[in-house]
């Protein structure tokens, strides 16, 4: 337990703001893999994924905010371990990075985010299944060494009438962003014609955490989650 540097109160470990006094202190630092070069681009404060439906397999993009390519990732349809993989761009000859499910057996859905250059872990992933089952859709977002430093996960009310009410399907989805319990940025889900789109903005995630764990997230809510309401 440490001590608020203003009040000196008890703090919880990996608090952002003291409960007592509500005094602001220094986040604890995320680990990375040692050598591991901090690519700007998933360092941003914005980004968006649109996703396209079409009869073979859904195809989705990922874009920074000035709606610049950063990423595409193909679904595919039949799969028996989730192996997601991101190229540069739809010729899928360079692959950015990937999610890589841990344990085929694993019900609660451990995911790796691997940096396809270096093959090193930039975050992990773990799907909250009995939630995301049942009433709202919740990722734990983990470091390199699969500790829990946020979550991402939908209010339970509007979840429940995606996954329950008539129609409840056309309901977009709304998720919190927290880190360390304190809450900081909202993923939005808009209805297109031809797909959906998801937007993040990232101003207030720490500095240091590797964007793709949480676009990893976005992509898994898309592809696992809507494809089983």
């Amino acid at each position: 337990m440490a001590n608020c540097p203003s009040c000196g109160a008890q703090m919880v470990d990996g608090g952002m703001f003291c409960s007592k006094c509500g005094a602001k202190v220094e986040a604890q630092a995320i680990p990375r893999p040692p050598g591991t070069a901090l690519n700007p681009i998933w360092y941003g404060s914005h980004y968006r994924i649109r996703k396209k439906v079409i009869a073979i397999a859904n195809q989705y993009w990922i874009e920074d905010g000035q709606k610049n390519n950063l990423g595409f990732s193909r679904q595919k349809i039949i799969r028996i371990k989730e192996n997601i993989r991101v190229f540069s761009d739809d010729s899928m000859t360079t692959e950015v990075f990937r999610i890589q499910q841990e344990q085929i057996m694993d019900m609660w859905g451990t995911f790796a985010v691997v940096d396809s250059a270096t093959n090193a872990v930039v975050g992990k992933l773990r799907r909250q299944a009995l939630s995301s089952g049942y009433y709202k859709d919740e990722y734990l977002l983990l470091d390199v060494n699969g500790g829990q430093v946020g979550r991402v996960a939908e209010r339970a009310g509007r979840g429940l009438a995606r996954k329950y009410l008539p129609g409840g399907s056309i309901v977009p989805e709304q998720l919190v962003v927290e880190f360390y319990g304190q809450p900081v940025a909202e993923i939005k889900q808009q209805f297109k014609v031809i797909g959906d789109s998801w937007e993040v903005d990232c101003s207030r995630v720490p500095p240091q955490f590797d964007r793709r764990t949480l676009i990893s997230a976005m992509l898994l809510m898309g592809m696992i989650e809507r494809d089983r309401k």
